[in-house]
């Protein structure tokens, strides 16, 4: 795995990337997509909570918050 390619979780606030690929089931593919999360687009982390926290996260115009799970199965390489 190429060092620049890690877990959308493993980001530091303020920080982008390009999501890579999604890990996951159908289902869960399908409600990243419903979100607007897709491979190919750029995300900022916006925070961080601590003790394995949700993230909030912004694409494009749209913040939101993620789970620390789910943004474990998104794979972003960093920009």
């Amino acid at each position: 795995m190429d060092n620049k390619i890690k877990p959308l979780a493993h980001l530091t606030r303020n920080q982008t990337a390009k999501i890579t690929e999604i890990y996951g089931g159908n289902g869960f593919r399908k409600r990243l997509q419903v979100l607007g999360i897709r491979e190919g687009q750029n995300v900022k982390v916006l925070s961080k909570q601590p003790l394995r926290g949700p993230l909030t996260i912004c694409i494009g115009n749209c913040q939101m918050t993620l789970g620390r799970g789910m943004a474990h199965k998104i794979m972003v390489e960093e920009l």
